[in-house]
C-alpha cells in the first residue's frame, strides 16, 4: 500500500536548485505499518537471536567470539563502502606486521574504535546514551586520519549533500537541507527513546536505520554509522548479550536490494518491504553467527585437546594457545609482548604449537617469520 513518506522541498547547492527529501516522523502513518509484514518474521528473527545467545556458552570466553565477530562486521561494513581489505590484513596490522594496503586497513580499524567507544558509553552508567552526541563522536573516530578526514568528522553537515550522480542536479537522492537536520535528528532520538512504542524492538531498529540513512546527517560515513547504530541498539535493547551478529555480511551479499529497499521507502513509503528485508537479514545473519560459534568452538576444543594430550607443553605454550582466538596472526616479538616472556621462551612455545599442527609459519623464511592460527582464520573468513 502506497503511503506518504515525506515531502520534497526546494534546496540550492553549488548554485543549482534541487528538490530535497524531508522524511515524515517515525513510526510510519497514514496507514500505519501493517503487522502482517512483520509479526511472523519478527518472531523468527528474535528466535534466531535467542539461539545465538544460547550457543555462546560453548566457548570459554565470549571475548573470543566478540574478537572475530566485531572484526568481520567492521570489515564487511567497510567493504560495502568500497574499502579493500581482508581479515588477515587486519590481524596482521594488530600484530605489527606490515601490510600492502595500510590505508584501507586503517578505515576498518577506525570502525572498531568507533564501535568500542559507543559500547563503552552504553555499558557505563555515567556514559552517553544512544544520541547524536554519541554518534558524532563515533563519526569523529571513524574518519580520523582516513578518507573522509576532510568531511567535517564529528560534525553534523552544514551544507547540502546528495547520493549518486556527479552533482546534485543528477543525483539519485538528495537528503534534507542542512537547516532541517537539528529538528529531524531530535525527533529521531525521541522515537529511539519512546518507551511507549508498541512496535517490536527489531522492527523499530529497522525503521531507525532507514530514517538515519534518509536524513544523512554527515558529509561522509553515514552508511557505516547507520549500521553501527543497528548493532548498538540490538545489544542495548537486550536482543543479544554481546555483539556477535554480522548483519553487514547479509547487506553486502544483497547490496543492490539493500539500496533498492531504502529507496522504495523514500519514493513510495514501502516500509513493509524494507521491514521484511531487514528481519529476514537479521534471522539469516543470526543463523550464520550461530554456525560460526559452533565451528569455532569445535576447532578450539579439538586443538586444546591435542595440546593437553601432548603431555609435555610448557606453561607459555598453554598461555599462547589461549591467546590465539584473539591473536590469530603473530610474530615471535608480538608473542613475547603478549605473554611477557623472553624471546627463547616464546619461540619454544610457537615451535610446540607448530609441531602439533595448531599454528603454521606463513612466510617460509628463517627471518621475520610470521605465524597464524589458520583453521580459526578460515572459519571466520567464510
Amino acid at each position: 500500500m502506497t503511503r506518504h513518506a515525506g515531502q520534497y522541498i526546494a534546496s540550492t547547492t553549488l548554485g543549482e536548485e534541487v528538490k530535497a527529501f524531508v522524511p515524515d516522523d517515525l513510526p510510519p502513518a497514514n496507514p500505519p505499518l501493517d503487522p502482517a509484514s512483520y509479526v511472523d518474521l519478527n518472531r523468527g528473527a528474535e528466535l534466531a537471536l535467542a539461539r545465538l545467545n544460547g550457543v555462546t556458552g560453548l566457548v570459554a570466553s565470549v571475548r573470543w567470539l566478540m574478537y572475530g565477530a566485531l572484526r568481520r562486521e567492521a570489515l564487511l561494513t567497510s567493504q560495502i563502502e568500497g574499502t579493500q581489505a581482508t581479515l588477515t590484513d587486519l590481524f596482521d596490522v594488530e600484530a605489527d606486521i606490515v601490510v600492502s594496503n595500510p590505508d584501507d586497513v586503517e578505515e576498518v580499524a577506525n570502525y572498531l574504535k568507533a564501535f568500542r567507544y559507543v559500547r563503552e558509553n552504553l555499558h557505563d552508567p555515567k556514559g552517553l546514551p544512544i544520541s547524536m552526541r554519541l554518534l558524532r563522536e563515533a563519526h569523529r573516530l571513524l574518519l580520523d586520519g582516513v578518507r573522509g578526514a576532510s568531511k567535517q568528522p564529528g560534525e553534523i553537515r552544514r551544507s547540502q549533500n546528495w547520493i549518486g550522480g556527479t552533482r546534485s542536479g543528477n543525483a539519485s537522492f538528495v537528503p534534507p537541507p542542512a537547516e532541517q537536520l537539528p529538528d529531524l535528528l531530535s525527533r529521531l532520538e525521541h522515537f529511539i527513546h519512546d518507551e511507549e512504542s508498541s512496535l517490536p524492538p527489531l522492527v523499530r531498529i529497522g525503521l531507525v536505520h532507514v530514517q538515519f540513512e534518509t536524513i544523512h546527517p554527515f558529509l561522509d560515513g553515514n552508511g557505516r554509522i547507520g549500521r553501527l547504530l543497528i548493532a548498538a541498539l540490538i545489544e542495548q535493547w537486550g536482543l543479544l548479550r554481546a555483539p556477535l551478529l554480522c548483519l553487514s555480511g547479509y547487506l553486502k551479499r544483497h547490496q543492490q536490494e539493500y539500496y533498492r529497499r531504502l529507496s522504495a521507502v523514500r519514493t513510495g513509503g514501502d516500509w513493509e518491504g524494507w521491514t521484511r528485508f531487514f528481519l529476514e537479514g537479521v534471522a539469516e545473519a543470526a543463523l550464520e553467527a550461530e554456525e560460526s560459534v559452533i565451528d569455532i568452538a569445535t576447532v578450539i576444543h579439538r586443538d586444546r585437546t591435542r595440546l593437553m594430550d601432548s603431555g609435555n607443553a610448557a606453561p607459555a605454550t598453554y598461555g599462547l594457545f589461549e591467546r590465539l582466538p584473539s591473536m590469530p596472526r603473530f610474530t615471535v616479538e608480538s608473542a613475547c609482548k603478549s605473554l611477557g616472556v623472553s624471546f627463547p621462551t616464546a619461540n619454544a612455545a610457537i615451535k610446540t604449537l607448530i609441531g602439533l599442527d595448531i599454528v603454521a609459519e606463513t612466510t617460509g623464511k628463517k627471518k621475520n617469520r610470521r605465524f597464524g592460527y589458520q583453521a580459526y582464520i578460515d572459519r571466520l573468513s567464510r
